[in-house]
């Protein structure tokens, strides 16, 4: 009853084929293969405009890392408060706990 009992590996359902084994290539060409040729000089890439920023896209931008910036800020805030209200009511049980049991 307390002895583990270790399973027992399953058998396969499928059809089982051989293990097929690859013979290396003997001739000298595939031992050292020879470089690929350099590829030819690629065409310059199309020059593209710098990104311009208007002062609308700049707004917009300001307006999005304020709204990231205060919703992080809110979750920070909110979780540091957790762990203190946590820790007051831990340490106000210990008082209680402690006040119980050291009186007689």
């Amino acid at each position: 009853m307390f002895r583990p009992k270790i399973p027992t590996m399953p058998q396969p359902t499928g059809p089982v084929a051989p293990p097929t084994v690859v013979q290396p290539a003997t001739t000298p060409a595939a031992q050292f293969p020879q470089p690929a040729p350099a590829p030819a000089p690629a065409a310059p890439a199309p020059s593209r405009p710098a990104v311009q920023l208007t002062p609308s896209t700049a707004l917009t931008f300001l307006g999005g890392g304020t709204a990231v910036v205060l919703v992080v800020g809110a979750v920070l805030v909110s979780l540091l408060l957790a762990v203190a209200i946590t820790a007051a009511s831990v340490a106000v049980c210990a008082v209680v706990t402690r006040s119980l049991l050291t009186k007689r």
